[in-house]
């Protein structure tokens, strides 16, 4: 994953979203304050990491580093949730999948906050899957409420989460321990919430999902040709008997 996102990452031009990004973030921490009051909250704590990152030298290349960095990173934390859930070869298998995946080269080499993003969800989900067996949530809500300030819409893991929760028929105590974690993770992200929800006027221009963009985004993700595309479907399919698995703890069919 880190040589694909190497891999012509300084192609000598950056588009509309990476440009603001550059711009925003070359402005001082009290410009980039006052910026936040009016627009783009939801990206604030990306903004204030890329000052200090463009600080050393600002290029493309610095402005895409973060973002190879943490797609590598995520293909391990996939591979290493493969190892945890069904054993060493589906992780290696997992993580060497995702790292040529269409859609994570692509923001792989984006000079925005998804590739970050992508990195602390898996990361909160290893965790999830780690205090299920253990109890130890304070880590998960910890990494979860990170993620979320680095973009709001990470709070839909938590979602995901409840679900494989349910699927999975734990007990009560596990229950509880989620709770509050996610508690704690909703509380953190309600200054976001109220400011971000003021600025909502900024993504008017988006027009309600349907299934010809679902079924688009899918394809993005797991490439155009169809031979591809609907080998990974079926083996999706296959996949979901992981759900008959016995209750009591997560499973790779399980794990939103």
């Amino acid at each position: 994953m880190l040589g694909l996102g190497l891999w012509g990452v300084d192609r000598g031009g950056i588009w509309r979203d990476e440009a603001v990004t550059f711009q925003v973030a070359r402005r001082s921490v009290p410009q980039i304050w006052q910026l936040l009051h009016g627009v783009d909250a939801v990206h604030g704590l990306y903004y204030l990491l890329m000052h200090a990152v463009l600080a050393v030298r600002p290029d493309e290349v610095l402005l895409r580093l973060p973002s190879v960095c943490a797609a590598a990173v995520t293909a391990a934390l996939v591979g290493e949730l493969g190892v945890r859930l069904a054993g060493p070869r589906v992780g290696l298998w997992a993580g060497l999948l995702y790292a040529v995946s269409p859609m994570a080269g692509h923001y792989a080499q984006e000079g925005r906050s998804y590739a970050l993003v992508a990195a602390g969800a898996t990361g909160t989900t290893l965790l999830f899957v780690r205090a299920v067996r253990t109890g130890a949530w304070r880590a998960y809500g910890v990494v979860l409420a990170a993620t979320c300030w680095l973009h709001e819409f990470a709070v839909l893991l938590l979602l995901a989460h409840a679900a494989t929760l349910a699927l999975s028929r734990v007990g009560a105590r596990v229950w509880r321990g989620w709770a509050s974690a996610a508690g704690v993770v909703g509380l953190a992200l309600l200054p976001m919430i109220l400011v971000s929800h003021a600025q909502s006027a900024q993504l008017a221009w988006l027009r309600p999902p349907t299934w010809a963009t679902a079924q688009g985004l899918l394809r993005w993700f797991l490439g155009p040709g169809d031979g591809v595309y609907w080998t990974c479907l079926v083996l999706a399919v296959l996949g979901l008997a992981g759900l008959a698995a016995p209750p009591g703890r997560p499973t790779c069919a399980r794990v939103g």
